[in-house]
Protein backbone atom coordinates (compact mmCIF):
# COMPACT_ATOMS: atom_id res chain seq x y z
CA UNK A 1 0.00 0.00 0.00
CA UNK A 2 1.14 3.40 -0.59
CA UNK A 3 -0.04 6.39 1.54
CA UNK A 4 0.66 10.45 0.07
CA UNK A 5 1.12 12.67 2.89
CA UNK A 6 2.89 16.37 2.88
CA UNK A 7 5.87 17.22 5.48
CA UNK A 8 3.26 18.94 7.51
CA UNK A 9 1.08 15.92 7.61
CA UNK A 10 1.05 12.36 9.43
CA UNK A 11 -0.18 9.43 8.33
CA UNK A 12 -1.41 7.18 10.82
CA UNK A 13 -2.39 3.30 10.77
CA UNK A 14 -4.90 2.53 13.08
CA UNK A 15 -5.39 -0.97 14.57
CA UNK A 16 -7.72 -2.27 17.01
CA UNK A 17 -4.76 -2.44 19.77
CA UNK A 18 -2.12 0.24 18.82
CA UNK A 19 -1.53 2.86 16.55
CA UNK A 20 1.37 3.72 14.46
CA UNK A 21 2.05 7.31 13.09
CA UNK A 22 5.10 8.08 10.05
CA UNK A 23 5.93 11.59 9.21
CA UNK A 24 8.27 12.78 6.84
CA UNK A 25 12.32 13.63 8.16
CA UNK A 26 12.63 16.44 6.15
CA UNK A 27 16.01 15.91 6.21
CA UNK A 28 16.76 16.98 9.15
CA UNK A 29 19.31 15.36 11.16
CA UNK A 30 18.76 13.30 15.11
CA UNK A 31 20.27 12.78 18.40
CA UNK A 32 20.39 9.13 19.04
CA UNK A 33 21.27 9.02 23.01
CA UNK A 34 22.99 5.54 23.82
CA UNK A 35 24.47 4.34 27.25
CA UNK A 36 27.70 5.24 26.55
CA UNK A 37 27.83 7.44 23.44
CA UNK A 38 25.44 10.06 21.32
CA UNK A 39 25.03 8.81 17.81
CA UNK A 40 24.12 11.94 15.06
CA UNK A 41 21.77 10.41 12.76
CA UNK A 42 21.85 12.16 9.01
CA UNK A 43 18.83 11.56 7.16
CA UNK A 44 17.08 12.22 3.73
CA UNK A 45 14.02 14.21 2.57
CA UNK A 46 12.21 11.22 2.05
CA UNK A 47 13.27 9.75 5.56
CA UNK A 48 10.63 8.72 7.85
CA UNK A 49 10.41 9.38 11.62
CA UNK A 50 7.86 5.97 12.82
CA UNK A 51 6.01 6.74 16.18
CA UNK A 52 4.40 3.22 17.62
CA UNK A 53 1.96 3.04 20.36
CA UNK A 54 0.47 0.22 22.14
CA UNK A 55 -3.27 1.66 22.63
CA UNK A 56 -5.68 2.83 19.71
CA UNK A 57 -7.73 6.09 20.35
CA UNK A 58 -7.88 9.90 20.22
CA UNK A 59 -5.80 10.44 23.25
CA UNK A 60 -2.62 8.06 21.84
CA UNK A 61 -2.85 10.05 18.08
CA UNK A 62 -2.56 13.31 20.18
CA UNK A 63 0.45 11.47 21.64
CA UNK A 64 1.93 10.46 19.03
CA UNK A 65 2.12 13.60 16.72
CA UNK A 66 3.61 15.31 19.90
CA UNK A 67 6.04 12.55 19.96
CA UNK A 68 6.80 13.44 16.49
CA UNK A 69 7.07 17.24 16.72
CA UNK A 70 9.32 17.31 19.69
CA UNK A 71 11.84 15.18 17.77
CA UNK A 72 11.61 16.88 14.27
CA UNK A 73 11.06 20.22 15.05
CA UNK A 74 12.33 21.15 18.92
CA UNK A 75 15.08 18.80 18.06
CA UNK A 76 14.59 16.28 21.60
CA UNK A 77 16.63 13.25 20.92
CA UNK A 78 16.08 9.91 21.02
CA UNK A 79 16.77 7.98 23.97
CA UNK A 80 18.11 4.20 23.85
CA UNK A 81 17.18 2.47 27.18
CA UNK A 82 19.71 -0.52 28.46
CA UNK A 83 17.81 -4.35 27.66
CA UNK A 84 16.06 -4.76 31.24
CA UNK A 85 15.60 -1.40 32.17
CA UNK A 86 12.50 -0.82 34.47
CA UNK A 87 10.95 1.76 32.19
CA UNK A 88 10.69 -0.05 29.26
CA UNK A 89 7.20 -1.82 29.80
CA UNK A 90 5.96 1.56 31.10
CA UNK A 91 6.79 3.43 27.88
CA UNK A 92 3.95 4.87 25.70
CA UNK A 93 5.76 5.08 22.59
CA UNK A 94 8.83 4.28 20.63
CA UNK A 95 9.97 5.64 17.85
CA UNK A 96 12.50 5.33 14.72
CA UNK A 97 14.53 7.31 12.07
CA UNK A 98 15.26 6.02 8.77
CA UNK A 99 14.23 5.26 5.40
CA UNK A 100 12.62 2.24 5.95
CA UNK A 101 11.41 0.53 9.45
CA UNK A 102 9.95 -2.86 10.63
CA UNK A 103 7.50 -3.48 13.31
CA UNK A 104 8.31 -6.33 15.78
CA UNK A 105 6.18 -7.48 18.73
CA UNK A 106 9.20 -9.81 20.03
CA UNK A 107 11.44 -7.04 21.03
CA UNK A 108 11.95 -4.83 24.69
CA UNK A 109 10.05 -1.22 24.07
CA UNK A 110 12.99 1.60 23.92
CA UNK A 111 16.08 -0.81 23.96
CA UNK A 112 16.66 -1.35 20.16
CA UNK A 113 19.48 1.50 18.73
CA UNK A 114 19.32 0.12 15.61
CA UNK A 115 16.93 2.41 13.80
CA UNK A 116 15.33 0.00 11.43
CA UNK A 117 13.72 -2.21 13.92
CA UNK A 118 10.77 -0.86 16.08
CA UNK A 119 8.36 -2.62 18.48
CA UNK A 120 4.93 -2.40 17.86
CA UNK A 121 1.80 -4.12 18.82
CA UNK A 122 1.35 -7.87 17.73
CA UNK A 123 -1.23 -6.50 14.85
CA UNK A 124 1.58 -4.60 13.75
CA UNK A 125 4.16 -7.36 13.42
CA UNK A 126 6.32 -7.69 10.53
CA UNK A 127 5.06 -4.51 9.06
CA UNK A 128 7.20 -2.73 6.92
CA UNK A 129 7.02 1.02 6.43
CA UNK A 130 9.45 2.64 3.92
CA UNK A 131 9.80 6.15 2.74
CA UNK A 132 8.91 7.67 -0.71
CA UNK A 133 9.02 11.13 -2.08
CA UNK A 134 5.51 11.37 -2.08
CA UNK A 135 4.69 9.65 1.48
CA UNK A 136 5.23 6.06 2.17
CA UNK A 137 5.27 2.43 0.78
CA UNK A 138 3.66 0.28 3.61
CA UNK A 139 3.54 -3.55 3.39
CA UNK A 140 2.01 -6.07 5.58
CA UNK A 141 -1.01 -3.62 6.97
CA UNK A 142 -4.54 -3.65 5.18
CA UNK A 143 -6.17 -1.97 8.31
CA UNK A 144 -7.27 1.75 8.36
CA UNK A 145 -5.50 4.87 7.25
CA UNK A 146 -6.18 8.37 8.27
CA UNK A 147 -3.79 11.82 7.08
CA UNK A 148 -4.06 14.43 9.51
CA UNK A 149 -2.41 18.05 10.34
CA UNK A 150 1.16 17.31 12.47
Amino acid sequence: MRISFAGDEVALLLGECGTVAIAKTLGNYFYLEKETEEVVLFTEPEDLIVASSFQPGEKVIRGLKCTIYQIRELGSPLIVLPKGHPASPRLKTVVSIGPRTRLSCRIEPGTHPEQEVLCGSEEFHDLTISGLDQGAAVEGFQGRVRIDRL
